[in-house]
């Protein structure tokens, strides 16, 4: 029977698949992984243009020197909030709800998500729009995919944004956060194929747009569990939704505070 033959003989009857590449901690070997990777991204059907794209990353040392700094949030709520500027940002998301009603009012009746809670979300990621990030977001996907301390979950985020390059929903030269967090609402690549709306019509999912950044960040709330109408106070199940947008309960408890004050 099959099953009884020795496993090189057994791993010969089988299709052949794309070898993992292997990881590395220093950029000695990025390039020849990054060929070794190729071949792994092709037979997950990343296309030409995508692949164009990974022959042009760069390991990212300043990616490297955020990912080993990362100490976890250890502030007190009051003094998370003054760090992140909570007072500016229900500033900020009562101006831009007062400026553009029908707007958020939509996003709310599309997918039940208050925007007070957008707003937050948009103020605490990105200030707004006003600060994406100063990384490459393919070359800092790539290095900490590379990279062995959290490589399997970071290959498939890479693996996801060869794919929106592919698709053209991401320019290669593109933007973002230190470990490839992408537009408006800091998106990681995967998230934008699993719960990207075309929010503006315009037939593409470009987190960079406003439209599209938002229903994008509607929809994974409501895909996640989000019950609309309901009270997204601690221990409620919409605040526990929070938590997959960020694990730190001190951010969740931000946002839910700024959201309130926002919709007054």
């Amino acid at each position: 029977m099959l099953r009884t033959l020795p496993a090189l003989i057994l791993s010969c009857l089988l299709p052949v698949a794309a070898q993992a590449a292997p990881c590395g901690n220093t950029s000695q070997g990025f390039n020849t992984w990054k060929a070794a990777f190729a071949q792994e991204a092709a037979a997950a059907g990343v296309q030409q243009r995508g692949l164009q794209a990974l022959s042009g990353v760069q390991y990212s040392k300043g990616t490297i020197a955020a990912d080993r700094n990362q100490k976890g949030v250890k502030y007190s709520l009051k003094d998370f909030m003054r760090i992140r500027g909570v007072d500016a940002i229900v500033a900020g998301g009562r101006k831009r709800k007062a400026g553009n009603p029908r707007f958020y009012g939509s996003l709310e009746q599309a997918y039940g998500v208050p925007s007070g809670i957008l707003l937050a979300i948009h103020g605490m990621e990105s200030g707004f729009g006003s600060g994406f990030g100063k990384y490459n977001v393919l070359s800092s996907n790539a290095t900490v995919a590379y990279d062995c301390r959290r490589s399997a979950f970071f290959t498939n985020h890479l693996v996801a944004a060869l794919k929106l390059v592919d698709r053209g929903w991401l320019d290669p030269n593109s933007r973002g956060a230190a470990h490839g967090e992408i537009g408006h609402t800091q998106f990681l690549a995967g998230n934008v194929l699993a719960y990207g709306r075309d929010g503006n019509g315009d037939g593409r999912v470009d987190l960079y747009n406003l439209g599209d950044a938002m229903a994008s960040t509607a929809n994974f709330l409501r895909q996640k569990g989000w019950q609309p109408g309901q009270s997204y106070d601690q221990g409620t199940r919409n605040f526990r939704v929070l938590n997959e947008w960020n694990a730190a309960t001190v951010y969740q408890k931000a946002i839910a505070i700024a959201a309130k004050r926002i919709d007054g």
